[in-house]
């Protein structure tokens, strides 16, 4: 077949990326909260009352899935992501801008050698910005 590589010269499989669903009790709210974070909303399964959608900023993706009450038992169990950010100290000025980003305290050195900015979203899943000292 052409354009297909023969079995004895494979290459091994490559993730291109990652898109982890962050469970929301409402679609629309979340994606309101991360444009004020400066993501933009790439896609919504429906204009009124998504229970589905996408956000972007630069290279990153996230995915917003509605999530039915009763898995909201545990709170202490929200999902964490951590992202890569060059300049904290400037997206820290640019979150405290927004008056939609009430609970945000400044970045800190942490002891493991990381600079790290700390969020949480209106369901509580937690946002990580951090870049290596």
């Amino acid at each position: 077949m052409e354009g297909r590589r023969p079995a004895n010269h494979s290459v091994p499989p490559v993730i291109e990326a990652v898109h982890p669903v962050l469970p929301c009790r409402e679609v629309a709210k979340s994606i309101a909260f991360y444009e004020a974070l400066g993501f933009r909303s790439s896609w919504q399964d429906l204009p009124v009352d998504p229970k589905y959608g996408t956000i972007r900023r630069d290279a990153a993706e996230l995915h917003l899935q509605w999530a039915d009450p009763s898995q909201w038992g545990h709170t202490g169990d929200r999902p964490v992501f951590r992202f890569l950010v060059r300049d904290l100290d400037a997206l820290f000025r640019e979150f405290s801008a927004r008056s939609e980003i009430t609970d945000i305290k400044p970045p800190f050195d942490s002891s493991w050698g990381t600079r790290e900015l700390h969020v949480r979203d209106p369901d509580g899943n937690g946002l990580q910005f951090y870049w290596p000292r």
